[in-house]
């Protein structure tokens, strides 16, 4: 789990305190991108937490390409010599330019312990059989996941390569009891099935553990994906289990078991801060901000205090996922609703700020809806935006109501013939930009 039962906020700060000087230690003596960057802020291994969160400052995204592009192909943020790493990995490219990431085999067996959390939360055992069925690219997605149930002992399944049937005739003929995907692909599974007359019924699917998109947090989203699997096991049906991390920091939080749709950082791996994204002053507890990260266990390609542009809502939780006053004096850091957006995501549309997550919410609560994209134009002054779908016959109409219902404003919504619109494995691209504003 994130720390042990009874373990104080003392306790956790206390090691992670011991860490993080460890790790500035380290870099002050060998990583050329983050030495000058400590030396300047007058942080040495004598710092406290609040010093460095204070002093140091924010590393963004930004920056990181740009050290990458001035010195390809890994840039400066190394620590050892290239001798001692054994991993490679880059990011989709979804948002811009990828990043390349390197890892030594201790960062690695690091990453995999964080998901070895993530996997006993959910109760995974060595008695499970878990599909990965996701494509096992230079995106870092279920790589650390697929060693983490290796090392287990679950019997581990790659879906790579194969069709959309072919998996689920994997899931049938292995049956298998968890599987690890993202939310887009658990619906995609669940399409095709339907379509190939395949019986969902005889597969052994206990658990979904979802990533990659903020589905699993966004409760119709949640729901759906729940309900269209449900006849695939017995008892209680599948649960839906969110998870979320980032090719650059790794595997970072795990729904809490007791509370779904909050996730929990892995505070033993991450310092974890959140923050204004305007002031930059740490954001209170239930107060909407972005999560800025520290990597404590990532010493040969680090982040300190990354801007990971995710939009959360910070809580405190008691070891029995229950909420707890205090602030960080007490409890251990979740957040509420998951990752409810990213920065760079939200459009401005008609004065009214626009999250995909909220519309997800939105059109993923209607029955009858197969698939959607939403077309955004900012070619004017005032950007506008259009909502296309795959559905049922009436669907339409009820769309167009929730979303003025949600948004107090009209959008158009059309719809278009069935497979019309495209079909995702990874992380699904449903928002395309048409027209960009001339400057």
């Amino acid at each position: 789990m994130n720390r042990s039962p009874h373990t104080s906020r003392t306790d956790l700060e206390h090691q992670q305190l011991s860490k993080l000087r460890a790790l500035v230690r380290q870099l002050s003596a060998s990583n050329a991108f983050y030495r000058d960057r400590l030396k300047t802020a007058g942080l040495d291994d004598a710092c406290t937490l609040a010093e460095f969160c204070e002093r140091l400052p924010l590393t963004t995204k930004a920056e990181i390409v740009a050290d990458q592009t001035a010195h390809p192909p890994y840039g400066t943020n190394l620590t050892f010599d290239l001798s001692r790493y054994s991993r490679f990995h880059q990011t989709s490219g979804t948002t811009g330019t990828p990043l390349r990431w390197l890892d030594t085999a201790e960062d690695w067996s690091a990453m995999l312990g964080c998901w070895e959390q993530v996997f006993r939360a959910a109760k995974v055992t060595r008695d499970d059989r878990v599909c990965f069925t996701f494509s096992f690219g230079p995106f870092l997605g279920f790589w650390t996941a697929f060693e983490a149930a290796t090392r287990l002992g679950c019997l581990c399944l790659p879906g790579g390569g194969l069709s959309t049937i072919a998996r689920l005739r994997l899931l049938r003929d292995n049956q298998a009891t968890v599987l690890c995907c993202t939310p887009t692909y658990a619906l995609r599974l669940a399409e095709v099935a339907q379509q190939e007359s395949f019986d969902i019924a005889d597969l052994a699917v206990r658990l979904i553990i979802v990533a990659g998109e903020p589905g699993g947090s966004v409760p119709a989203t949640r729901q759906l994906i729940e309900q269209r699997w449900s006849t695939a096991a017995d008892g209680d049906g599948v649960r839906v289990f969110d998870h979320h991390g980032m090719t650059e920091v790794g595997p970072v939080t795990y729904e809490c078991p007791n509370r779904p749709g909050t996730l929990r950082i892995i505070e033993s791996s991450y310092l974890a801060e959140v923050i204004d994204p305007k002031t930059l002053d740490p954001a209170e507890p239930g107060e909407r901000g972005e999560l800025v990260l520290t990597t404590l266990d990532r010493v040969g390609s680090p982040l300190l205090r990354y801007r990971t542009g995710d939009l959360v809502q910070p809580i405190y939780l008691n070891d029995a996922d229950e909420p707890v006053g205090g602030g960080s004096g007490s409890g251990g850091l979740a957040l509420e609703g998951g990752i409810l957006g990213r920065a760079d995501d939200m459009v401005l549309v008609r004065g009214v700020n626009i999250y995909p997550a909220a519309v997800d919410q939105v059109i993923r609560s209607i029955e009858g809806v197969h698939e959607y994209r939403v077309e955004i134009d900012a070619s004017t002054a005032l950007t506008r935006m259009a909502v296309i779908l795959e559905a049922e016959d009436g669907v339409a109409a009820r769309v167009d109501s929730a979303l003025q219902q949600a948004f107090s404003m009209r959008v158009p919504v059309r719809t278009v013939e069935a497979n019309t619109l495209p079909r995702f494995e990874m992380k699904a691209r449903r928002w395309v930009h048409t027209h960009e504003r001339a400057t």
